[in-house]
């Protein structure tokens, strides 16, 4: 059962949305969240970075499997930006997940099966209007609502960032996610795959995540971004053993 849940499979879906907002935190807030194998992605050794996702997705199934098999979620991932040394030597930039939620019990029900993610159902819905893009959920008490079609976007009051290119570089979700099993010290690693992807800044006017304030209550809004109507896949899991020497050389 447990290689079951290192994403035994690839995975695709359509994003009709994904709307992900950057909360800045003082790194030693977050550094005792992640596993040794893991270091975090800072700004100016001073900042680390969670991300919150909130996608709509249409069509979900295992990849080549036909559309109509395919079942439609609202998904939330909570995400610390950290970076990974493969044993290769590679460094990858990705996703460490701390937390996920989805609007279905059937998403719960399978997505706990075969990955690590840890889902939880809660009642999570997206409200579409001519000017906003919002989610609501009582149950996780979110409420964010943000700006569509604005012609010009400031980036968010207390950012860290110098301007949206440099906010840009921690604008979620990145190609890899990251859990790590500290029994066996492996590192189970999900790459995902998208095409023109092109994520545009947007104007939130409300912000309030639970789990963001309660958890990290020195956290700041730093950045958000929104892309629509993207083909996204996930690639079958990849697992190495974490050597230690060669990730810290």
């Amino acid at each position: 059962m447990v290689s079951l849940k290192n994403h035994p499979f690839a995975v695709e879906t359509f994003f009709e949305h994904s709307l992900v907002l950057t909360f800045s935190v003082p790194k030693e807030m977050l550094q005792p969240l992640i596993p040794p194998c893991l270091e975090l992605d800072t700004l100016n050794d001073k900042w680390g970075f969670v991300a919150v996702a909130l996608v709509t997705t249409k069509n979900l199934r295992p990849k080549g499997f036909p559309e109509f098999i395919g079942n439609d979620f609202i998904l939330a991932g909570f995400r610390i930006f950290v970076r990974y040394k493969t044993n290769a030597g590679k460094r990858l930039r990705g996703l460490y997940i701390i937390k996920s939620e989805t609007n279905k019990p059937r998403m719960s029900f399978f997505g706990n099966i075969f990955t690590h993610y840890n889902y939880t159902t809660t009642d999570i819905i997206e409200k579409i209007t001519a000017d906003t893009l919002s989610f609501h959920s009582r149950q996780s008490g979110i409420e964010i609502v943000t700006l569509k079609n604005e012609p010009s976007v400031d980036l968010p009051k207390n950012s860290p960032f110098l301007d949206w290119k440099e906010a840009r570089r921690y604008a979620g979700p990145l190609p890899f996610t990251f859990t790590y099993n500290d029994k066996t010290q492996e590192v189970l690693i999900i790459e995902g795959v998208r095409q023109h992807w092109e994520p545009k800044p947007v104007s939130v006017t409300k912000s309030h995540i639970d789990f963001i304030e309660k958890r990290f209550p020195e956290a700041v809004l730093a950045n958000a971004f929104v892309v629509e109507n993207i083909p996204y896949y996930w690639k079958k899991g990849r697992i190495e053993t974490w050597k230690e020497q060669a990730s810290q050389a």
